[in-house]
C-alpha cells in the first residue's frame, strides 16, 4: 500500500512540477534557413501554440503563458523579422510566417496542437495548418475572424491605407495602432503598444501588410475549404462578426465576445480573456 501511495504522490508531484516549469527559449531554422526564436513552457496535450499579430512578438502573450502552462504545453513564436528571430529573409509573407510556425511545431515533435492567432496571426495559423497535416485540432482567432473571407477589402482600399506608412512609417504606424483601442483604454498601455509596434522594421512590416492583402484575397478561401477545421474566435465588439457567413468556410465556427475592449484584448483584460479562451479550449477538447 505504501509503495502505491508513493507512486501516486510522485506522479502527482511530477505533474505539478511539469505544469509549473520555467520557460525554455529555443531556436529552430525555418524552411528558408532563418533562425526562429520560440519559447515553450508546461506540459500536456494538446499543445497551445500562440501566434502574434502584425509588428508584434511573442511577449504579447505574457499574460497567457503562466496561466495555460499549468495544464498544457504552451508555445509562443517570433516570426522571422520579429522579436528575437532572424531578419535575413528576402520577403516577409504570410506563407513564410506559416513556415516558421510549422518549423517550431515539427522541432518539438508535437502531434496534437491548437493554433491561436491574434490579428494577422489569424491568417498565419491558417497557412501553418496546411503544412501540418493531421496535427491541428482547431484554429482560434483572436480579434481577427470577423469575416473569414472578406471581398470588401480591395486593392484600392489597401493602397489608401498603406500610402502614409511609406512616407513616415513610425508616425503612421503609431496613429494606426491607437485606432485599434477604445477611447477609454488605459493611456499608458495604449502608448506602450503603439510605441512598440511603430518601432518595427519598416520593410518587414510593409511586406507583411501587402502579403496580408494578397493572402486574404487569393489563398485563404481555398485553404479553409481544404482544411475543414473547426474554427473559434475570441473577439471584441468593435467590429461585428459574421458568424453565419464564416460557417460557410469552416467545419464549424463559434465566437465569444468581449464587449467594450480593443484589439489587444489579451492584454487589456487578461483575466476575462483567459477565462473565455480556456472555455474555448475546453469546448474543443470535449468534441475530440
Amino acid at each position: 500500500m505504501k509503495v502505491k501511495t508513493y507512486i501516486l504522490y510522485f506522479t502527482a508531484l511530477a505533474f505539478v512540477l511539469a505544469g509549473c516549469s520555467k520557460p525554455v527559449d529555443r531556436i529552430v531554422k525555418s524552411a528558408d534557413g532563418v533562425e526562429i526564436s520560440y519559447t515553450v513552457q508546461g506540459a500536456g496535450a494538446p499543445a497551445l501554440v500562440f501566434v502574434h499579430g502584425w509588428s508584434c512578438d511573442k511577449t504579447y502573450w505574457r499574460e497567457q503563458v503562466p496561466e495555460f502552462s499549468k495544464k498544457y504545453t504552451v508555445v509562443t513564436v517570433d516570426y522571422g523579422g520579429h522579436g528575437k528571430s532572424g531578419l535575413n529573409r528576402d520577403n516577409f509573407t504570410i506563407e513564410s510566417f506559416g513556415d516558421d510556425v510549422a518549423a517550431v511545431i515539427n522541432d518539438l515533435k508535437l502531434e496534437k496542437v491548437i493554433l491561436i492567432g491574434h490579428s494577422m496571426g489569424g491568417l498565419v495559423i491558417i497557412d501553418a495548418a496546411t503544412k501540418l497535416p493531421g496535427k491541428v485540432e482547431a484554429l482560434i482567432g483572436i480579434d481577427t475572424y470577423e469575416r473569414l473571407v472578406d471581398t470588401t477589402f480591395t486593392r484600392e482600399l489597401m493602397d489608401q491605407l498603406t500610402a502614409p506608412f511609406y512616407t513616415d512609417f513610425a508616425s503612421s504606424a503609431k496613429a494606426f495602432v491607437k485606432t485599434m483601442l477604445p477611447l477609454g483604454a488605459d493611456s499608458t498601455l495604449v502608448e506602450t503598444i503603439a510605441t512598440d509596434m511603430s518601432s518595427a522594421p519598416q520593410e518587414v512590416a510593409m511586406q507583411a501588410f501587402t502579403s496580408m492583402f494578397e493572402y486574404g484575397n487569393t489563398k485563404v478561401e481555398g485553404n479553409l475549404r481544404a482544411l475543414q477545421l473547426p474554427i473559434y474566435a475570441v473577439s471584441t465588439d468593435l467590429w461585428p462578426t459574421d458568424v453565419e457567413g464564416n460557417r460557410k468556410y469552416a467545419k464549424s465556427f463559434d465566437v465569444k465576445i468581449m464587449k467594450g475592449y480593443g484589439h489587444f484584448l489579451m492584454i487589456e483584460n487578461p483575466e476575462m480573456f483567459n477565462r473565455l479562451l480556456g472555455e474555448t479550449v475546453d469546448e474543443i477538447m470535449a468534441k475530440n
